[in-house]
């Protein structure tokens, strides 16, 4: 088998046994390195990036020194706490293209919403067999992201729903690691499977609002105020114990990152600066048709600004750029005279010009 790492330095896909191959690849990547290519599609939540960087390259590092050894592991699986729209599924996306690992997603809610939890979750897990090409040492490997865990929560110590609390304790035994049955032949092994738990966690604010800081503890003259006020600014598993989810679940969930609101200017950045940018995307398939798009500053920064109206972060940029370019992709292909697209302003038509420069005849109504 072949297994080839979009962080392969020499541009050679790397090729060892599939039984330690994702561990392999991902292992044989600096942090560093991982966290530059995740800069080229993800824009910003720099920590984020550091910190699942840091806890990919250890986990992985240790599966290789476990499989030696014929040992077990003890994994950091990571919770993501960050608003709607920040990026979390698009970091553990990139993420897994980067070391070269099968990677699933799951909706917390939806776990939350059926009967049949404990099939639910297999399901998930022969999704990534499947994403594995059936190849279950790869499988073994992979990575589990599972969005909206918040909705799991319990409310004034009182649950919400039954299903809440059992969805958590079903995800238990698999996030720590255990022998899932797949169907009448096959069975997963979770052990070594990394899991990503996300969530927008609206409330915790206020929990760790009214929380003591680490000022009471006694520190000398020496102590790095830096590292006191990261150590404030963490979520702590009492604080996540009390917004609803259960010890136990808590404790599964060792690393915890944060991911920030996304400013003004950060949202303009994810339209222009990735490589697979929405802006991108459009002037390539203009471009097909040998037709130049040219968006101006002004009209990144208008569909900026409505975005944060709509107060879901990132995730209505495409809708709103379809929006604004539905008629140009509607009219061009009518229009073979016109070679440049030019748009000035969100809230104005955008101007056709022909190879002179001159501006087209528009038969659509904008």
């Amino acid at each position: 088998m072949v297994n080839k790492t979009a962080l392969d330095e020499g541009g050679t896909p790397t090729r060892i046994s599939t039984i330690v191959a994702a561990s392999a690849l991902a292992a044989n990547h600096t942090p560093s390195a991982i966290v530059r290519y995740l800069d080229q599609y993800v824009v910003g939540q720099d920590e984020a990036k550091r910190t699942l960087a840091v806890v990919v390259y250890a986990h992985y590092k240790k599966l290789l020194g476990a499989a030696r050894l014929n040992a077990s592991i003890a994994k950091s699986n990571v919770l993501l706490v960050g608003p709607t729209g920040t990026g979390k599924t698009l970091l553990c996306q990139t993420l897994s293209n980067a070391i070269g690992v099968p990677f699933v997603t799951a909706d917390a809610t939806s776990l939350a919403q059926t009967r049949y939890v404990n099939e639910e979750i297999e399901a998930i897990l022969l999704r990534l067999l499947g994403q594995a090409n059936g190849d279950m040492a790869k499988a073994q490997h992979g990575i589990v992201f599972i969005d909206e865990i918040d909705k799991l929560k319990s409310a004034g110590g009182q649950l919400r729903s039954t299903s809440g609390e059992g969805v958590q304790h079903a995800l238990l035994k698999i996030m720590e690691g255990s022998l899932v049955k797949l169907n009448a032949t096959q069975a997963i092994d979770t052990s070594n499977i990394l899991f990503i738990c996300g969530g927008a966690f609206v409330g915790l604010d206020k929990i760790r609002a009214g929380k003591p800081n680490y000022g009471f503890i006694s520190i000398g003259d020496s102590a790095n105020q830096r590292i006191l006020d990261k150590l404030n600014a963490r979520i702590k598993p009492t604080d996540l114990i009390e917004f609803g989810l259960i010890p136990e679940f808590t404790g599964r969930l060792p690393v915890i990152a944060n991911l920030q609101d996304l400013s003004r200017a950060t949202l303009v950045r994810i339209m222009t600066e990735p490589k697979n940018s929405i802006y991108q995307q459009f002037r390539d398939i203009m471009q097909e048709q040998g037709v130049a798009l040219e968006i101006a500053p002004r009209v990144f920064v208008e569909v900026a600004e409505l975005a944060l109206e709509y107060k879901v972060g990132a995730r209505s940029l495409r809708g709103i750029f379809e929006e604004m370019m539905t008629p140009v992709l509607y009219a061009v292909p009518d229009l073979p005279q016109v070679r440049k697209i030019v748009f000035s302003s969100l809230f104005t038509n955008p101007a056709l010009l022909d190879a002179a420069g001159i501006e087209a005849d528009n038969p659509v109504a904008w």
